[in-house]
């Protein structure tokens, strides 16, 4: 018999997520019936989205999650044997999948086989030329549609989805600016990507640092972060500027029935006519290679840097997702199984 080794939600969490909400378990997987694929975990991604997400799951559910997987058995013609594929598997080692009746969940649902990175690290589709890739490509080009010469601010700068945003704003032609939690990754955003300027926000004024480094205002800002932050970076904002929120993770460790508060935002959209719209990638599903594709030449011609945070080993799992809520990551997070 087949042994999976996998966590489960043990208690929903409280503030930040503790290593001990989690439990290890093993299970005895079943024969394959026919259409089944079983794959083995590769790389592990921990996410923002796994935090409010898992709000919605009963206790005793396996943590969610996507991972690069090997199959190392299949009933699917289409999976042969030895083919890498990256699917929502959650935190586990080895896992079956009905590939013509797959689970949806979050942004898929049939895993997707991945293509040709011409010598790539496979973890990258997870992060650059995947979920996290596509998300910057289509949250930030198709909601801001920036023009060059344009000003762009980027909070969560220097996470997966930020500091991709932010190089694709420069490839634009736009002049950007990041808002990152530390003096670090101030000086990696302005020093590796070339941000035109970059802050702490932990220790800045950010009302006087966009005034000093974007005194004609603000065309477009990606908003990875919410709160107070993203209420002052508004409020500098040109008119008719544009606004993509991907996430809020400044609250998502926050009690859901008692959301803190931050100033409004209604006189910014209404006087200066900004436009501001939330977003969840799978929208753009029919189009996810066209964004894969895009970001794979960029890295080819040595245009998009694709930073990652790597945690050795599937026992140190929950410490990467915990670290990587805290801001302990540069670039995307991921775990070697």
């Amino acid at each position: 018999m087949v042994k999976t080794k996998k966590y489960i939600l043990a208690k929903h969490f409280v503030g930040e997520p503790k290593e001990d909400d989690f439990e290890v378990v093993e299970e005895e997987l079943p024969p394959l019936k026919k259409g089944e694929i079983l794959c083995e975990a590769v790389w592990l991604s921990v996410d923002p989205y796994m935090r409010p997400y898992s709000v919605n799951f009963p206790t005793g559910t396996t943590m969610i999650g996507s991972q690069v997987a090997r199959v190392i058995e299949s009933q699917h013609p289409e999976y042969k044997v030895g083919i890498h594929i990256v699917g929502h598997f959650g935190w586990q080692t080895k896992s079956i999948i009905n590939i013509d009746n797959p689970p949806t969940i979050l942004w898929m649902s049939k895993p997707f086989i991945i293509p040709d990175f011409s010598g790539l690290p496979l973890s990258l589709a997870l992060g650059v030329l995947g979920m996290p890739g596509n998300t910057a490509y289509f949250g930030f080009l198709e909601i801001c549609k920036p023009k060059p010469g344009e000003t762009v601010v980027v909070s969560g700068a220097a996470g997966a989805v930020g500091s991709h945003v932010g190089q694709l704003a420069k490839i634009k032609g736009c002049k950007v600016i990041g808002f990152a939690g530390s003096d670090d990754k101030v000086k990696w955003l302005k020093n590796n990507l070339k941000f035109d300027a970059a802050f702490n926000y932990k220790t800045t004024d950010i009302t006087k640092a966009l005034k000093e480094a974007a005194p004609d205002g603000i065309d477009c800002y990606f908003d990875n972060v919410g709160g107070t932050l993203s209420s002052a970076i508004i409020a500098q904002m040109r008119e008719r500027g544009r606004i993509s929120v991907c996430g809020s993770i400044s609250s998502y460790n926050e009690d859901y029935t008692k959301l803190p508060l931050a100033p409004i935002l209604q006189p910014s959209l209404v006087f200066r006519e900004l436009k501001m719209e939330g977003f969840i990638v799978r929208r753009w599903l029919d189009r996810w290679d066209e964004g894969i594709n895009y970001n794979l030449q960029l890295i080819k011609e040595g245009k998009l840097v694709h930073p990652e945070t790597v945690t050795e080993g599937f026992d140190n799992i929950a410490k990467a997702f915990i670290g990587m809520l805290r801001g302990e990551n540069v670039g995307k997070a991921v775990v070697k199984a």
